[in-house]
């Protein structure tokens, strides 16, 4: 309605031409646009904040990462719960004792290993002082008697897992037994009891290849000899030193004489007081031997196998557990110990950790001398000429297995890139999982190979001293690299394996299960019950109560231990045992793979081989191409930094990490920072400077190194730092270009193409040197050249057009110029006030140069021609249009050349327009001097917004009614302000100061002798054309002394 009653005179005039139309498409369209990009824009932030599973997380920069193994908050009491009390118990017990040995193991790995291993480092032989070796060891009795009890703690336990299988497997009619075991064989017990003697094995091992630990020890105890003879001096009471020695001599005989595995077999088993009996225990020993044989078929079928997993360590325990069968029993099984050996054709050596490496045949020989004397020499020999032969063949095939590993391991990175990038289809889930699950397994089974092979041929080639050829150690490095790069993988992908390893594990879970159920329904359904038959169906209900639940370590136990009691009396049949038994094994792979592929790609070792790191650098600065494996390698040199915070014979495992960073540092610096900075600083100067002729640069015959690969690389953490090559690199040639440039300032334009050449070809952001900055900016200083005018009106040349003086000559390849913004510069630094002083100044020098002036004009030889000169010129105007003839100057110019020359050729004549060009060059200082004022009051006076209307701040303060401070403060500024718009629109003049000063000195009658000034001129004028036209020739010659190309103060002069 309003509409209408609006618009009726409106609507008379209106014609639809449709720009209307068109008008509102045009918006809508860019409307359309804007929301688009607003659209966008929000997805792109909120794909920033979204916590998306596909994320790559990167390995270096992260500060968090993901621990994936799950923890289990049940006590074993509650877990082991079933109708069938014995059984509760004996599978509580057996638990219980593996989570006891799991627990040492790990305490072992972490603490003692490395606490042992890195004794004695940190301190290269020439920094060690006198006495530092005692001080060392001092610090170093508390780790070993934590040692001493911790390895008192493994001989109990060796004894109580003895005991509680010799109790289950009795061979006395009389007692009773516990549970029926005619099928029942706990295989797990016996592989967490090996898990324990081969700890005691690899300490033995440790202790045994630590000279520095033993040197130290004698040492230390001949020191104790010498405090046991002057106690007081070293303020000891010598009733704590008997005790003291009594320790010592306990933990050198339990810990230092190789004796500890030995000490644990040679305990004694039979209980004393007639309660257990072991050795007279025929059905344990045949136990024993039996679960031996089994445990070793199937560690053999796999050694030495793509798909071996942790076969090796467990092959040391077999060993150390037959060691053990022995001690306890006396009987060996030549066969079986004749195939223990023959393992050794296959795997020659094993490293239990770090650089300790381990030899079966030396073991097996040493520790069972009754054995061996059965065998031949031949064979023996045969088993250490294999290790040689290994060796040779290991360094031929090196970069073969190298090759194709780098195939495999890219293939794989391939596949699981693209298995976790694809979406999970809900009907085909299952295959799916089995898929991811057989790729993470395949990844952790690369990683566990490679780590193998270079464990295995670095520590063979140390522990024989054969030296390693440059390619060898160029493959090993390479492996090293392939190994980190598996671990980034899984890095990389945490969030999706995080998420998948939790599926899979129910998935295999659930298969488990299964079987499990089938086999119970066939228990459940055969009526005749038997004590035997129900321990079975407890068992199975365990291994299923257990099953339901998170796969913990402890869970995934007591399903084993419940299952070797559920598996006698073929409950199960062959063809549904072999998949159940390979489930099982998959969900231990997959509950701790983010652990277990951890432990494999740790390079905790590389610290005892760090000697192959320079020329592993000399070969990426070789091969700059794929030079971003630096970062897998420093990955790997990082690994040793957990390890070493267990070492405890320093004042703190600080010291021994700034040493260890120092030394991978230099070694860095000398090997790759510095050769590539050089490198990089030759082909900038090449380049530069290629119109020399240096070298020949040509690709084709002298090769072509492109280092720019180095510049993209991003910075590689190591420590707590990060590793910046391109800017090492960069400020590397700032830091030269500057000083160089400092040295020579000439040399100026050269560097800053040089640094313009490293940007365009390098990529470098070079930094500006700002040199030379004298002679660009600053100029001479106003007062100096006022100290100096007499000198300065000589030296320099004024240029009347563009105000500014130039240097008349040089001694290095620049001449200083001064103008107008130096002036200001000088002014603007030391104040207005400066300029009245320097014009005084110049006007006293002046009057000086006025004094010779006279002097030469007085002179008889010149009045007589000036005078003559005068009377000629009187008569010849007229006719000559009041012209001075150039004959006549040029006659001048030559009689004067005749009374005399200086010794450099100089007329009196030239001397005296030098004179006058002196006098012109101070009349343009004080010229340029008020030009300078002027520009320095326009740059101060530009703020003021209108020079017209200047407010009165003093009056607005005092209407505001602001404090005194403030009134005294605007009283300032407003006097500046009047100041400077009085100085900018006046501007003093000086020449008018300067005319009125003399000019009445000059006209006075004693100086009548100046007034044939005029007359002089014209000769003078040809004399300035003369010498300028010489020295703008000189300009073009070799020899540039005395060329010029200007020279106004002649014309301001006059």
């Amino acid at each position: 309605m309003a509409l209408e009653t609006l618009s009726p005179d409106w609507e008379f005039g209106r014609r639809d031409d449709g720009s209307q139309k068109i008008h509102a498409e045009v918006e809508l369209k860019n409307y359309g646009k804007f929301l688009e990009e607003y659209a966008s824009q929000l997805k792109r932030i909120e794909d920033a904040l979204d916590d998306s599973v596909g994320d790559v997380w990167d390995f270096s920069l992260d500060p968090i990462a993901l621990k994936l193994l799950p923890y289990e908050q049940s006590s074993l009491l509650e877990l082991i719960k079933t109708e069938n009390k014995v059984l509760n118990k004996v599978i509580t017990v057996y638990a219980a004792l593996c989570c006891e040995i799991k627990k040492l193991k790990y305490e072992a790995e972490t603490k003692f290993y490395n606490g042992l291993l890195f004794y004695g480092e940190g301190g290269t032989d020439s920094s060690m002082v006198e006495g530092d070796c005692q001080i060392q060891m001092g610090r170093f009795i508390s780790f070993l008697q934590e040692l001493s009890c911790f390895v008192t703690r493994c001989y109990e336990v060796v004894v109580n897992v003895v005991h509680q299988l010799a109790v289950l497997y009795t061979s006395n009619k009389n007692a009773p037994k516990i549970i029926e075991t005619s099928g029942v064989h706990f295989q797990a017990m016996y592989e967490h009891l090996g898990e324990l003697l081969t700890v005691l094995i690899t300490l033995d091992e440790i202790i045994d290849n630590h000279a520095t630990l033993k040197d130290h020890w004698t040492m230390y105890k001949r020191l104790l000899k010498s405090v046991h003879h002057n106690p007081s001096k070293f303020g000891i009471q010598e009733d704590k030193l008997k005790p003291f020695e009594k320790l010592l001599l306990k933990l050198e005989c339990q810990l230092l004489d190789g004796m500890i595995f030995q000490a644990c077999i040679e305990q004694q088993f039979d209980s004393t007081n007639g309660g257990v009996s072991v050795s007279k225990n025929s059905a344990f020993a045949e136990e024993f031997a039996h679960t031996l044989r089994t445990t070793f078929a199937n560690v053999e079928a796999k050694l030495g196998e793509p798909s071996e997993i942790d076969q090796r360590d467990r092959y040391v325990g077999i060993c150390g557990l037959f060691v053990l069968h022995f001690q306890i029993f006396r009987t060996v099984d030549k066969k079986f110990y004749k195939s223990l050996l023959d393992v050794c054709k296959k795997v020659p050596a094993i490293t239990l950790t770090a650089n300790i490496i381990w030899f079966a045949d030396n073991f097996l020989i040493q520790k069972i001398p009754a054995a061996a004397k059965l065998l031949d020499k031949k064979s023996i020999h045969a088993v250490k000429m294999q290790r040689e032969n290994f060796l040779q063949q290991k360094a031929q095939s090196l970069t073969k297995d190298m090759q194709s590993y780098y195939v495999f391991v890219s293939s794989w990175m391939t596949k699981m890139e693209s298995i976790l990038s694809k979406e999970q289809r809900i009907d085909k889930f299952a295959e799916d999982l089995s898929n991811r699950c057989n790729v993470f397994i395949q990844g952790f089974l690369y990683a566990y190979s490679l780590s193998t092979i270079i464990k295995t041929t670095m520590n063979l080639y140390m522990s024989m001293q054969k030296p390693m050829t440059k390619t060898s150690v160029k493959a090993l490095c390479r492996l090293v690299e392939l190994l980190k790069a598996i671990e980034h993988m899984f890095y990389r992908r945490s969030m999706v394996v995080a998420d998948s390893v939790t599926h899979i594990a129910q998935h295999l879970q659930y298969q488990a299960l299964h079987s499990i159920s089938v086999a119970k329904k066939r228990v459940i359904s055969d009526k005749k019950y038997s004590e035997q038959r129900l321990d079975v169906l407890s068992a199975l209900v365990l291994a299923e109560n257990t099953l339901n639940g998170p796969s913990t370590k402890q869970r995934r136990l007591i399903v084993s231990l419940a299952l070797s009691v559920g598996t006698q009396m073929k409950t199960f049949k062959d063809e549904e045992l072999l998949p159940l038994q390979l489930v099982l094994k998959k969900l231990d792979l997959i509950s701790e793979l983010t652990e277990r592929v951890r432990a494999q790609c740790d390079c905790c070792f590389l610290y005892w081989h760090r000697a192959v790191f320079p020329i592993y650098l000399d070969d990426v600065y070789e091969n700059a191409v794929d030079s971003a494996r630096l970062h897998y390698m420093f990955s790997a040199l990082r690994d040793c930094v957990p390890a070493m915070m267990h070492a405890r014979h320093l004042e703190s495992y600080e010291v021994l990490l700034e040493c260890y960073d120092k030394e991978i540092m230099e070694v860095l610096n000398e090997h790759l920072l510095d050769k590539l900075c050089k490198e990089i600083e030759k082909d900038l100067r090449l380049s530069v400077h290629t119109h020399l002729k240096l070298d020949d640069r040509n690709p084709f015959r002298v090769g072509m190194k492109d280092l720019a690969h180095f510049f993209f690389l991003n910075p590689i953490r190591f420590f707590n730092r990060f590793i910046d090559i391109k800017a090492y690199v960069t400020h590397y040639l700032d830091k030269t270009f500057y000083n160089l440039t400092t040295v020579a300032l000439h040399d100026w334009a050269t560097y800053s193409e040089m640094r313009n050449l490293a940007t365009q070809r390098y990529g470098l952001s070079m930094t500006e040197a700002h040199l030379p900055s004298q002679t660009l900016e600053q100029g001479l200083d106003v007062l100096e050249i006022m100290r100096n005018i007499h000198v300065f009106v000589s030296r320099y040349l004024y240029n009347l057009n563009n105000q500014i003086f130039i240097e008349r000559t040089s001694n290095n390849k620049h001449l200083n110029t001064i103008n107008i913004r130096h002036i200001a510069n000088s002014i603007r630094t030391h104040g207005t006030g400066i300029m009245n002083t320097t014009v005084n100044f110049t006007y006293q020098f002046l009057r000086k140069k006025f004094y010779i002036f006279s002097q030469f004009m007085y002179d008889e030889h010149i009045k007589s021609r000036l005078i003559k000169d005068i009377r000629f010129f009187r008569e010849v105007k007229d006719q000559n249009d009041h012209k001075y003839p150039f004959e006549r100057a040029d006659k001048f110019n030559r009689g004067i050349r005749k009374l005399g020359i200086t010794p450099d050729g100089q007329s009196y004549l030239d001397q005296f327009r030098q004179l006058i060009s002196q006098i012109g060059n101070a009349m343009g200082y004080v010229r340029m001097i008020r030009s300078g004022g002027l520009h320095c009051c326009s740059s101060a006076i530009r703020f003021v917004p209108d020079l017209e209307d200047i407010v009165n701040f003093e009056e607005l303060v005092k209407e505001e009614g602001l404090s005194e401070e403030t009134q005294k403060a605007a009283r300032q500024l407003d006097s500046v302000l009047s100041d400077l718009t009085r100085n900018f629109a006046e501007g003093t003049e000086y020449f008018k100061m300067l005319v009125d000063v003399f000019a009445p000195e000059f006209r006075s009658p004693k100086n009548m002798h100046l007034r044939n000034f005029y007359i002089i001129v014209p000769p003078l004028t040809l004399n300035f054309v003369e010498h300028s036209i010489s020295c703008k020739e000189k300009l073009n010659k070799k020899n540039k002394s005395g060329a010029a190309f200007t020279d106004d103060g002649f014309a301001m002069g006059i």
